[in-house]
């Protein structure tokens, strides 16, 4: 299919791709930019579109696509930045009595992650942190396999220290 041919198919139905866009970030900022987003790739991926199929579809799908990507991307970008001491702070979810016994639990906690060996530790973090077993593997370089298995141990290590540690405190009680 030649760009000019592509081009005219696409005008055609551009306006409910717009309000399509509109409906998934509910912000016109947001949905211009996932709109030209969507623009782009359906350019240049415009070989992999099936001639006689619906366009529309294929290009809505793009654009579904691309916007849960992005929101993927910012929602691990914003646990990041939620992370300290080298990239790394966790939250307790449970409402804790005294905030100074919390800092301090969380200190700790804090502590036993860094104390983890790097082929450990660091799996561990990108998974805190968001990422799939998948993306860590790439990044990584490692088998998905091996990946799963290092998250698994670190896990069991921290346990191990959290129960020793705290052994007899509503924390075991909840690790458990």
């Amino acid at each position: 299919m030649t760009t000019d041919v592509f081009t005219r198919q696409f005008q055609s139905f551009a306006t409910s791709l717009r309000a399509f866009a509109i409906q998934l970030t509910r912000d016109k900022n947001d949905a211009d930019d996932l709109y030209q987003d969507t623009v782009y790739k359906a350019i240049r991926y415009r070989h992999l579109y099936q001639p006689h199929t619906n366009m529309q579809a294929w290009m809505m799908t793009i654009m579904r696509n691309t916007f849960i990507n992005d929101w993927r991307r910012l929602k691990r970008k914003q646990q990041a930045t939620q992370m300290s001491i080298t990239g790394v702070t966790l939250t307790l979810n449970d409402v804790a009595d005294n905030q100074g016994e919390s800092n301090v639990n969380m200190q700790e906690l804090t502590q036993m992650v860094e104390q983890l060996e790097d082929t450990f530790k660091i799996p561990f973090l990108m998974a805190f942190r968001g990422y799939k077993y998948e993306e860590i593997a790439a990044e990584l370089q490692l088998p998905l396999g091996t990946i799963k298995s290092r998250i698994h141990q670190a896990r069991k290590m921290l346990k191990a220290k959290v129960l020793k540690r705290y052994s007899g405190s509503q924390i075991a009680d909840v690790i458990s």
